[in-house]
């Protein structure tokens, strides 16, 4: 989710499940009557490097190769890539599924979810996956910040979900359900990867020190699993184009569960 197409909106639209869901109404009906999947957050150039970046750097910490550290193991391409076939990956905030589908072309991953708040979006999702022939991902309705799912995953990503949430006028608490929430999702060890066009990689980073911060201040004793996150890497696409507009910084973050 995302930017700068939206500029005639009312921001604090963009953090409302009536918006969204009126949306994804028009581009069902869109898809339907025309077979386009209506607007795209981010262009699929920048979904595409996404993509092939997220897989990089989930083949590297599979084999212990995390930045910074010279410790990795010694194995083939393919038993990485047997090892990321057993990931459980989840899109938080699916919207038209691209990005899943972007990630089912690496030939890497093969246990695949989105999952979003509006029924609309999760129906257009599934149907424009089941068009382009990857059947084979799951699609629920869930909202994130109350979520329902009952396991971890090995990757967990969101592009531009939290963006919309901070847009809300509730947009700080609800950040910090936020953190509370997708902290129970990924698990230990694995990677969350936040792609944004509303905040700087720094700024990413401050936000989940605070979160680390806070759950340490929950508790007497420093919780076995401190720090929850811990940042990994990032890279910022070369592509400015988002949502049919020009200029928009789009920056994608890596941490990793503790």
């Amino acid at each position: 989710m995302c930017c700068d197409k939206y500029v005639e909106v009312d921001n604090s639209m963009l953090g409302l499940q009536s918006h969204w869901d009126a949306t994804y109404a028009g581009d069902s009906a869109n898809f339907r009557e025309h077979g386009r999947a209506g607007e795209v957050w981010f262009v699929t150039e920048v979904m595409s490097v996404v993509a092939s970046w997220t897989r990089n750097l989930c083949m590297g910490v599979s084999q212990g190769c995390i930045p910074n550290l010279s410790d990795c193991k010694s194995e083939s391409r393919e038993q990485v890539e047997k090892d990321l076939a057993r990931w459980r990956v989840l899109d938080v905030g699916t919207g038209n599924s691209l990005l899943l589908q972007e990630l089912a072309k690496k030939d890497m991953f093969s246990d695949l979810t989105g999952i979003g708040y509006s029924e609309g979006a999760i129906n257009l999702a599934q149907n424009l996956a089941d068009h382009d022939g990857y059947t084979s991902i799951n699609f629920l309705v869930d909202d994130i910040l109350e979520t329902k799912l009952g396991r971890q995953f090995q990757l967990v990503m969101d592009k531009g979900t939290l963006d919309a949430i901070g847009l809300h006028s509730d947009g700080p608490i609800k950040r910090i359900m936020y953190w509370d929430s997708i902290s129970r999702l990924v698990a230990p060890g694995g990677i969350l990867v936040m792609t944004t066009c509303k905040s700087a990689k720094d700024e990413l980073v401050q936000e989940v020190d605070e979160f680390n911060q806070r759950r340490l201040g929950s508790s007497q004793d420093p919780p076995k699993d401190y720090p929850p996150f811990e940042y990994l890497s990032y890279f910022q696409s070369d592509s400015t184009d988002v949502l049919g507009g020009v200029g928009a910084q789009v920056v994608t973050v890596a941490f990793l569960r503790g």
